[in-house]
C-alpha cells in the first residue's frame, strides 16, 4: 500500500457511460477522497468533471481531476478499469475477447508504472479473459487483479428470486457463478435464507429458480436490445465493491479471480465467492457444489480457455 492509507485514490480508465456512472456513484456513496478521470477526450472531461463538482454540493467532498495521459495516474488506490469496446445488440461478451484484450495489452503496464501499488478492478469485457490477462501482462499477485465478474448476475438473481419469496433479496444467500456471460450457472443446491435451504421453503420450485436465473443472465442483452447499454446496476457493483476496499469490509462477493485447484479448476478467471478487503482478494471461498453445478463450473472454464488462446496476442 501507499504510505499515505488515509488518502483514498480511485482513478476510472474510461469515461464512457460505466465509467462515468461510476463515479457518480462513487461520489454520492462518499469515501474516496479523489476520482480521477482518464480518457482520450479531455473536452468531454472537462463536463464531467464540473457536472461531478455542482453535485458534489449535494452529497460528499471528493476532488475530481482529469487526464489524458497515463503517467499522471500516480498514488491511485484502485484502477477501475472501463475502457474498450462495449457490448453490441446481440453481440455476446466473448466476441469483445481480441479487440479488448489489445487495450489491456497497451493500457495496464502503463497504469502499473504509474501507481505500482494499485489493486487493479477490471470491469470491460470479457471481464473474466480480461482478468486474467491484465494479471499476467502486469506481471502482478492475482490477489491485486479482480473482476466485477458475477456480482450483478448474482443481485440480479437475488432480485428475481425476492418476486416469489416472501423475503428482502439482501437475505437471499444464493449466487451465480462461472463465466460473466452465457456459461454461468445459479448455485441452488447450497443457497439458502437465514440458514435454511432454499430448496426448503414452501415458495421455491426448480422452475421457478431456473426462470429466475435466466432472467439475470438475459438482463443485459434486455437491457442492450431497450436503451443500447448498462449501466445502472454495474455502477452500484463497482460501489459495493470499492467500499470493500477502502472500508476492508471483507465482504464475500462473486468476484473474477485467478483460480487454482477450485473444483479441480486451475489456470482461469473465473466469478467465485470471495473475501474483498483494503489489500484485493483475501481468500476465494469454495462454495459447496453439486454434480451438476462443478459440471458447469467446468464447462465455463473449458470455454473461457478456448476464447483465450484464440483471442491474445501469438
Amino acid at each position: 500500500m501507499k504510505k499515505n492509507d488515509e488518502y483514498f485514490k480511485v482513478a476510472i480508465i474510461g469515461a464512457g457511460k460505466v465509467g462515468m456512472t461510476a463515479a457518480y456513484a462513487l461520489l454520492l456513496a462518499g469515501g474516496c477522497h479523489e476520482i480521477a478521470l482518464y480518457g482520450r477526450d479531455k473536452g468531454k472531461m472537462l463536463g464531467e468533471k464540473l457536472d461531478l463538482e455542482h453535485a458534489m454540493a449535494l452529497s460528499h467532498k471528493t476532488k475530481i481531476s482529469i487526464s489524458d495521459n497515463l503517467a499522471e495516474l500516480s498514488g491511485v488506490d484502485v484502477f477501475i478499469f472501463c475502457a474498450g469496446a462495449a457490448q453490441e445488440r446481440g453481440e455476446t461478451r466473448l466476441q469483445l475477447a481480441e479487440k479488448n484484450i489489445k487495450i489491456v495489452d497497451s493500457l495496464v503496464p502503463k497504469l502499473l508504472e504509474a501507481s505500482p501499488d494499485a489493486l487493479l478492478l477490471m470491469v470491460t469485457n470479457p471481464v473474466d479473459l480480461l482478468t486474467l490477462r491484465a494479471g499476467e501482462i502486469g506481471g502482478v499477485d492475482s490477489k491485486r487483479v479482480f473482476g466485477s465478474g458475477t456480482l450483478l448476475d448474482t443481485a440480479r438473481f437475488r432480485f428475481h428470486l425476492s418476486e416469489f419469496l416472501p423475503v428482502h433479496p439482501r437475505s437471499i444467500h444464493a449466487y451465480v457463478l462461472g463465466e460473466h456471460g452465457d456459461h454461468s450457472f445459479p448455485v441452488i443446491s447450497s443457497a439458502n435464507i437465514g440458514g435454511q435451504p432454499l430448496i426448503s421453503f414452501p415458495e421455491f420450485s426448480r422452475k421457478k429458480a431456473l426462470e429466475a436465473y435466466r432472467k439475470a443472465r438475459d438482463a443485459a442483452y434486455s437491457i442492450i436490445e431497450s436503451k443500447g447499454a448498462t449501466y445502472y446496476g454495474i455502477g452500484a457493483s463497482i460501489t459495493k465493491i470499492i467500499r470493500s476496499v477502502i472500508t476492508n469490509g471483507q465482504s464475500v462477493l462473486s468476484l473474477s479471480a485467478t483460480i487454482d485447484e477450485y473444483y479441480s479448476q486451475s489456470g482461469m478467471a473465473i466469478s467465485v465467492p470471495c473475501i474483498l478487503g483494503r489489500n484485493g482478494i483475501e481468500r476465494v471461498i469454495k462454495v459447496s457444489l453439486d454434480n451438476e453445478e462443478q459440471a458447469q463450473l467446468a464447462a465455463g472454464v473449458a470455454t473461457l480457455k478456448e476464447v483465450y488462446y484464440a483471442s491474445r496476442p501469438k
